[in-house]
């Protein structure tokens, strides 16, 4: 395939989309369609339009009587949940690289992603056997054990654990012990061990999941070393984004 700049790729209207929120975000005030027609050299039919899909979807709001643009709770939200991911992120980085040292594995980062878990972080292990790299790969939650975490401790998927027995039992043990396990979730050989990750308020943020080799992880391994260590690690981030584990406990 012949190489393109990547400016052959813009799409002039998403750019101009683009441009527009950039705008509105700088300005922090509200400000009119003229305002903006002359700050981005854009017509006011073009400027009209563009505002009216972002009011649609609560990307921008107007007021009733000035007319006026600012910013809305959309936009407000989306910001909110990547400086939330970007904290977890900084948060659990450190713990994860501990806890690869102490049990030479691969430790994740997953997070969710509607009905899916998005594999968002990876710290790899020295070993020359490996599970192939999952980050940025996504699962059906219902499929794996970091998808099982989400399951039990977030907010509960009546639709898709109706009519599945042995998949209510599974989610519901996991809540009881905190913790699952899974052969084969994500990779034919694979064993992932998986943790929540909460915030204050007992609000699940984010699963720390260990993949290996299911040949390296018998059930002694698995219980005397990598459990433990995978805990203390989710129980340490937890810590760390607020969330109080010996209030709760009193509280339960």
């Amino acid at each position: 395939m012949p190489s393109r700049e990547k400016d052959s790729y813009n799409i002039r209207s998403v750019e101009n989309a683009l441009r527009l929120l950039e705008a509105l975000a700088d300005e922090g005030n509200k400000c009119s369609l003229a305002q903006l027609s002359q700050r981005l050299d854009m017509t006011k039919a073009s400027l009209f339009r563009l505002m009216a899909t972002f009011e649609n979807h609560g990307y921008v709001e107007r007021g009733q009587l000035s007319g006026e643009y600012q910013l809305g709770l959309a936009a407000f939200e989306v910001s909110q949940k990547l400086l939330s991911k970007m904290t977890l992120l900084r948060k659990a980085r450190p713990v994860m690289t501990q806890l690869v040292r102490q049990c030479n594995e691969t430790v994740y980062l997953v997070v969710q992603r509607k009905q899916e878990v998005l594999f968002l972080e990876m710290l790899d292990n020295d070993q020359k056997v490996k599970i192939v790299p999952l980050t940025s790969q996504r699962f059906p939650l219902q499929s794996c054990a970091a998808g099982r975490i989400f399951l039990a401790f977030g907010e509960m998927n009546t639709q898709l654990l109706a009519n599945q027995p042995q998949l209510e039992n599974e989610v519901n043990h996991c809540r009881d012990q905190r913790y699952c396990i899974d052969h084969n979730g994500v990779g034919e050989g694979s064993t992932c061990i998986a943790v929540p990750l909460f915030e204050a308020g007992k609000t699940i943020v984010g699963c720390l999941a260990l993949i290996t080799p299911s040949f390296r992880t018998d059930e002694d391994r698995v219980n005397k070393e990598l459990l433990p260590a995978l805990k203390a690690a989710g129980e340490m981030i937890s810590a760390q984004l607020g969330y109080n584990a010996y209030a709760h406990r009193r509280t339960a």
